[in-house]
């Protein structure tokens, strides 16, 4: 079970519920350790308030159904848990309101072979099975009332991919299988548009070794072999698009990890170890790359100012990112140097946004840095202990009622 196994300290919990519509601004930190099995929950603004619950292996952590629940996906102990993050926001339109109340853990797990991407879109949470040939598909308004009900969608071949609801159609990532001559498989040749059943929809569309994917707008974009794939959907179904890599980019370099904002139609995306890439689903210049000083180590959007991310270099240094000048607009030193050589799993500093803070694990400090996106200084750190590593961050603004 994913169970606390260590009492939570909620004396500076506030009650506010003698107080009417009091504005609130409430982050809840979620860290996954690198080498212990466990997850830490901490308020941002209390970090006293915490919370520890026990996984059965190493968690990457996701917050979905609005930020009301964290899911942790543990792929090599082929188990997934989830937590209610104990914040609750519902929008009206003109304000939200928030809610909050201690973290808990659902009495159900899933279980699966390899579970590691997980796509939140359109309502559903799909978790991929990669050893599995099939994906969970979960409703995210039932996660939020705790209820785990998969239904499975078939892949045929087992394979690292993803499925996402795309429009009225299932989009997936399509592999073929091993030679019968037992030669290598052939990689993942593209992405094909299913029914809900798994029964194909349209044609293959080519997308050579497609690896990553995130929405943005009205279009979802994939990394390819020999550019970004876009689709969007459409009632006919889905419409593709391939931007091809330009020429004057370096030859042989490409993109596998893409974040899509949220509130302006833009993809950042890596390029190759030492760079990343600005894309435009809709408008040249498609691709406008951005060289960094050294290896990348994590980047991230910063949902409280579109325009801008963040990335953090092997050297310990944390560069603010102009997506509409495509340029680094500042840059200060976060960390001690973490080497990109090595296991891609080593424990390295992982980036997550908290309003108008980024935060850091410093996995060799055991701490959660602080760093206000204003000036890159540090304005504070939370003793995690242990291996901090994967890390999300729920809540926001809001009246509470």
């Amino acid at each position: 079970m994913f169970r606390p196994f260590a009492s939570a300290s909620l004396l500076a919990l506030v009650s506010t519920a003698a107080l009417a519509d009091e504005d609130v601004t409430h982050f809840r930190v979620f860290v996954g350790d690198h080498a212990a099995a466990e997850v830490t929950a901490f308020d941002l603004a209390a970090p006293e308030n915490r919370w520890r619950f026990a996984t059965t292996g190493q968690a990457k952590l996701f917050a979905v159904a609005g930020g009301a629940v964290v899911v942790a996906v543990q792929s090599d102990a082929d188990v997934v848990h989830f937590l209610h993050s104990g914040i609750t926001m519902d929008s009206h339109g003109d304000h939200s309101d928030i809610k909050v109340s201690a973290p808990t853990a659902f009495d159900t797990v899933l279980t699966g072979p390899r579970p590691f991407h997980l796509v939140d879109h359109d309502g559903k949470v799909v978790i991929n099975h990669d050893k599995g040939g099939y994906a969970d598909v979960l409703d995210g308004a039932a996660l939020a009332k705790g209820q785990v009900a998969p239904v499975k969608f078939p892949q045929g071949q087992p394979h690292h991919g993803f499925v996402t609801p795309l429009g009225n159609v299932w989009l997936s990532t399509v592999a073929q299988p091993a030679p019968a001559d037992g030669s290598p498989a052939l990689p993942r040749p593209g992405v094909q548009a299913f029914t809900a059943a798994g029964v194909p929809a349209g044609d293959l569309a080519i997308c050579a070794g497609v690896h990553g994917e995130a929405f943005s707008g009205d279009y979802l974009a994939a990394g390819c072999k020999e550019g970004v794939l876009t689709v969007k959907a459409r009632p006919d179904g889905p419409d593709y698009r391939m931007l091809p890599y330009p020429a004057d980019l370096p030859a042989g370099v490409t993109t596998g990890t893409l974040l899509g904002s949220a509130a302006m139609q833009v993809f950042l995306g890596n390029h190759g170890p030492d760079a990343l890439v600005v894309i435009d689903p809709a408008e040249a210049p498609a691709f406008r790359r951005i060289a960094l000083p050294f290896r990348r180590v994590d980047f991230v959007l910063d949902p409280a100012q579109p325009a801008q991310g963040f990335v953090l270099t092997e050297d310990g240094s944390l560069h603010r990112i102009d997506l509409l000048g495509a340029r680094i607009t500042a840059s200060a030193r976060a960390t001690g140097a973490y080497s990109m050589d090595g296991h891609w799993n080593d424990p390295r500093p992982r980036l997550a946004m908290a309003g108008a803070e980024v935060l850091v694990t410093d996995p060799a400090a055991g701490l959660v840095r602080r760093i206000a996106t204003a000036d890159l200084a540090e304005v504070g750190t939370v003793a995690v202990g242990g291996t901090p590593y994967n890390l999300t961050v729920v809540g926001g603004s809001g009246l509470d009622h």
